[in-house]
């Protein structure tokens, strides 16, 4: 008989948020009637994290951003497709974790499961911590290694690298890679001085630049993740 894939993810503590001591994060349950709850794994593993702290507002400076409802499904929905490990939410504001714990729970053992089974096994991804730290920790743990840290951007500058280059280094690296985007007006400086790699703009035929980021984070995957080939390739 084949063994089933290991499932990186723990079964779910029912330890409540509040208590002493309070978890750093928590995990979607797993699904039991499925081998692995995760899809298959990229070589190496590629991680996503949406960054509501430390991020800048429109005139730069640092703010902490919300959680809304969307980026949860969405981004979810998009790293299942392109087979990430895991996609962490982080935010420090404790009132808002609740609120993300019951947009999993309501697809991964609510009435959401039932209606749409799919979206559970996306939201399953998700993972909510209080810091880029405690993400990256979470990943060393479960890999061996420090991920790398891909950072984006919508501004320009120097030493920017091209989608191309570095959907040829996912495949290649040594070690896990994590994908960080950011919400308000991006990423701050704190969180982009820690980059191993800054991404180029994603730019349309237009002067107009202001794509949400789940639609950000979509385009970024379908870049560096797709599959190669005549009439779908990575750009």
């Amino acid at each position: 008989m084949v063994q089933a894939p290991k499932c990186f993810r723990p079964p779910l503590q029912a330890e409540p948020f509040g208590a002493a001591p309070c978890p750093a994060f928590f995990r979607a349950p797993v699904y039991p009637n499925r081998p692995c709850d995760k899809p298959p794994p990229t070589v190496p593993p590629v991680y996503c994290a949406l960054i509501h702290h430390p991020v800048v507002d429109r005139q730069g400076d640092e703010v902490t951003t919300s959680v809304t409802n969307l980026d949860v499904h969405d981004i979810a929905r998009s790293a299942r497709t392109y087979g990430l490990q895991g996609y962490f939410v982080v935010s420090p504001i404790d009132a808002q974790h609740p609120v993300v714990q019951k947009i999993v729970d309501h697809w991964t053992s609510g009435a959401g499961t039932e209606r749409f089974p799919e979206r559970g096994e996306a939201i399953a991804l998700v993972r909510l911590c209080r810091s880029l730290d405690e993400a990256i920790a979470e990943i060393e743990a479960a890999e061996g290694k420090t991920p790398r840290l891909v950072v984006t951007s919508a501004k320009g500058g120097p030493g920017r690298s091209s989608y191309a280059e570095e959907a040829e280094r996912l495949r290649t690296a040594a070690r896990p890679s994590l994908l960080l985007f950011g919400t308000g007006h991006g990423l701050s400086d704190r969180v982009l001085q820690r980059a191993d790699v800054f991404l180029e703009p994603i730019v349309g035929p237009t002067d107009f630049n202001h794509l949400s980021v789940r639609a950000a984070v979509a385009i970024s995957l379908d870049r560096l993740l797709a599959p190669k080939s005549a009439a779908n390739h990575a750009v």
